[in-house]
């Protein structure tokens, strides 16, 4: 008996190590074509033509190397039986994909409004951001630049009609141009920054930072609210004012007004100044700077022992009887050449739009490109318009072309539907760039690709490495990173301010750049990806390192800061992160775990049903309930079970931080439990337990979501069943470097998918 027994556990043994025999035992019970789990059916499928029906096993493999599957309380395989099942299967999938490549048929990619504007600077260094008077993109996969999203409707048409109007407009110079108003300060919050400390003139106490472009020589005006300043009393004096303005304006007019909107007639500053060519001038109490090409920042230093008061917003209304359209730095951009009589003004036109449809096309100019909007400057001149505002109206036209609005690739004419195919070198560029910059080629990206070398790895490779070395790169920062962190939502969280007295906008911009200096130290310092999950380092300012409670940091810059334990490193404790992943009053468990889980580990959760009640306030017995009780008392319920079983211990583990990033011991006089079970049995406790469970045991995982989120944005599209493979590639690629996130980069540009489109 004993003998039968042993055979039979060693013959039960060796057939469940076989991958099919597997999914029998343990799957087939629920995803059977009676009770279809989850809508799905293994039943009949054929486990070795896994690439026959991609879509379901790549679904599978998924949910088993997260832990979620087999569900919580059913039998499991042992840990050797199951990796032997998903490196089997992925190694069937990969086989399959590498036999038969599809790397999709994008659409034609319309510019969101952040491309657009990026567009715009780098076409005609004009940097106004006139995408932020389109309506906001639509988003799909975590990112809206979604190709199939990014569509074109008559409405919209129009908006882009009145945007390039007013970018000609801008651009030209037009003595015409009516005023306008911008606002900076607290009731634009995208507008608004605290100045940084290279910016602040010896002594400043406060202020704020903002760009402005001045289209013509002319009279503008500076209206200053400053905060605190709504009472009847007098402010004490005097202040003085720094503002660097563009060389060759006539007059810049500064205005202090209460908050009330108010003059704030005890100040007497109101007054003018009349900046030279060679350098400064003072007139009232102000002290005006020549310093490039806009208002780059004002401050209010303080000369009295009273307390200066701070800045709530700065009004700059704009252009006041203008003069001339002078000399701006996009004008430069756009005039490549100047007639001198009226034989040499057609072909200067000529120049000028094939230099510009060059640049704005990303691709050689073909006289099919140029003749058109020749003749919108032909009629302008036939009207009366002068050169210059002919030019405009070519410039007009060439900014709603469909060949600057979308991303184009065409397919050679002589393929067959389906065919695979490299894009052209001129595509490979445009891909590249609004990969890492959200923008145009530049000049030296269209040398390479029209010397056909761009596709060549020595010279794709260096490419790359310029392209994230340059400044415009903190576009991927921005765009990438802000929407798959959740970033954006930060400028809308709105802490309770009786419970959190201590958030304001200043912390709240702190959290902003303290994780955007710290990707962009990892994507530009060839850093590991590792590293978001865990490091022993972040950037600080005073303000943040007190909120943190990291001692010895001062000064309102921010440095990279040594951390002294284990709490902060890594983006998990990070305030930017711990704020957006709460709710106003209070933290949540959930919001965390699924934050992780979906952003970090790729297995998001189901939506919650629509029924889902309040967590219980108290006991049976009448005692109220810890956090941790009543969410246990919540995964009572299996159907609850199944997704809180893996959300919620995640979620305890950064329980010592609270909704705005503060480190507690304690909740409201109860004991902080951040002790956490996942259901395979892992134990962790804390945010430096779950950071080592993380790169530990789920390195795989994370790595796999990063590159399938870095490749989402990259192509403009998301991924399907056919892409996983490329995936998995580029993460085994990337090991050798510990996946520093140059490589990752590098290898994505290089993927299949990344460089080659399937015809239509």
């Amino acid at each position: 008996m004993r003998k039968f027994l042993l055979f039979f556990l060693i013959s039960t043994a060796s057939a469940l190590a076989q991958p099919h025999a597997l999914v029998q035992r343990y799957c087939s019970g629920c995803h059977s074509p009676a009770m279809k789990a989850g809508r799905l059916v293994l039943s009949g499928l054929d486990f070795a033509k896994a690439g026959d029906n991609a879509a379901i096993w790549e679904k599978v493999l998924r949910q088993v190397q997260s832990g979620a599957m087999p569900p919580v309380g059913l039998p499991r395989p042992d840990a050797a039986a199951l990796q032997t099942f998903t490196r089997t299967l992925a190694e069937s999938l990969d086989k399959a994909a590498l036999t038969h490549p599809d790397p999709g048929a994008p659409m034609p990619h319309r510019l969101n409004r952040l491309e657009y504007s990026n567009a715009i600077r780098d076409l005609l260094a004009l940097d106004t951001q006139p995408g932020l008077r389109l309506p906001v993109d639509e988003s799909g996969f975590g990112f809206d630049n979604m190709a199939d999203l990014l569509s074109m409707s008559p409405s919209l048409l129009e908006r882009y009609l009145s945007v390039a109007q007013f970018v000609s407009r801008q651009a030209i110079g037009d003595l015409k141009m009516k005023p306008e108003e911008t606002t900076y300060g607290s009731t634009v919050r995208s507008l608004k920054r605290a100045p940084s400390a290279d910016e602040l003139p010896l002594g400043a106490s406060g202020g704020l930072a903002f760009r402005h472009y001045f289209p013509l020589d002319a009279q503008y005006d500076l209206r200053v609210t400053l905060a605190g300043s709504t009472g009847d009393g007098a402010l004490p004096t005097p202040y003085q004012v720094k503002l660097p303005v563009k060389a060759g304006l006539r007059a810049v007019v500064v205005t202090f007004v209460r908050e009330s909107g108010r003059p704030e007639a005890a100040l007497k500053t109101t007054g003018r100044a009349f900046p030279g060519p060679g350098g400064a001038s003072e007139k009232a109490e102000m002290d005006l700077r020549i310093d490039g090409v806009s208002v780059k920042r004002w401050t209010v230093p303080q000369r009295t022992g009273a307390p200066a008061p701070d800045v709530a917003t700065t009004v700059l209304a704009g252009p006041y009887e203008a003069t001339s359209r002078g000399q701006t730095p996009a004008r430069a951009r756009i005039f490549a050449c100047r007639p001198t009589k009226a034989t040499e003004e057609e072909p200067c036109a000529r120049t000028i739009l094939a230099s510009l449809t060059k640049r704005a096309f990303r691709r050689p100019s073909a006289e099919t490109d140029v003749r058109p909007l020749l003749r919108f400057y032909t009629e302008a001149r036939r009207q009366g318009l002068d050169f210059d505002e002919s030019i405009g109206r070519s410039l007009q036209a060439m900014l709603v072309s469909p060949d600057f609005l979308f991303r184009i690739e065409r397919d050679p004419k002589h393929l067959a539907p389906g065919t695979v195919h490299p894009l052209n070198d001129y595509e490979l560029a445009s891909r590249l760039s609004f990969f890492l910059w959200s923008s145009i080629p530049d000049d030296e990206l269209l040398r390479v690709a029209g010397e056909g070398k761009l596709r060549q790895p020595a010279f794709l490779r260096a490419q790359v490495k310029r392209l994230i070395a340059d400044p415009r790169s903190d576009a991927l920062i921005q765009n990438f990173g802000g929407q798959w962190l959740f970033l954006r939502t930060l400028a809308n969280a709105k802490p309770d301010a009786d419970i959190f007295a201590n958030f304001d906008e200043n912390l709240r911009q702190a959290f902003q750049r303290e994780t955007e200096l710290y990707l962009a130290n990892i994507f530009r310092n060839e850093r590991s990806a590792l590293e978001l999950l865990d490091s022993n380092y972040t950037y600080l300012n005073e303000r943040l390192a007190q909120h943190y409670g990291v001692p010895n940091v001062y000064g309102s810059h921010f440095r990279q800061v040594q951390l002294p334990d284990t709490r902060r490193g890594g983006l998990l404790g990070q305030g930017s992160i711990l704020t957006v992943t709460s709710y106003p009053n209070r933290t949540s468990v959930v919001q965390r775990g699924k934050w992780i889980l979906e952003n970090l580990l790729g297995t998001p959760p189901p939506p919650p049903p629509a029924d889902v009640p309040e967590l219980p306030a108290k006991a049976k017995d009448g005692r109220k309930l810890s956090l941790r009780e009543a969410m246990e008392t919540h995964r009572a319920n299996a159907v609850c079970a199944s997704c809180h079983s893996r959300m919620d211990p995640i979620g305890f583990a950064l329980e010592n931080f609270n909704a705005v990033g503060e480190w507690r011991a304690d909740d409201g006089g109860v004991h902080v439990d951040a002790k956490g079970k996942l259901p395979n049995g892992a134990e962790f406790e804390g945010p430096g337990g779950l950071k080592t469970l993380l790169v530990n045991q789920h390195r795989d995982e994370f790595v796999q979501t990063m590159v399938e989120k870095l490749l989402t944005y990259a192509l403009g599209r998301g991924l399907e069943a056919r892409d996983r493979p490329t995936v998995r590639l580029i993460a085994r690629q990337t090991a050798a470097d510990q996946y520093r996130m140059a490589a990752l980069v590098t290898a994505i540009v290089e993927s299949a998918p990344f460089q080659m489109r399937r015809s239509r």
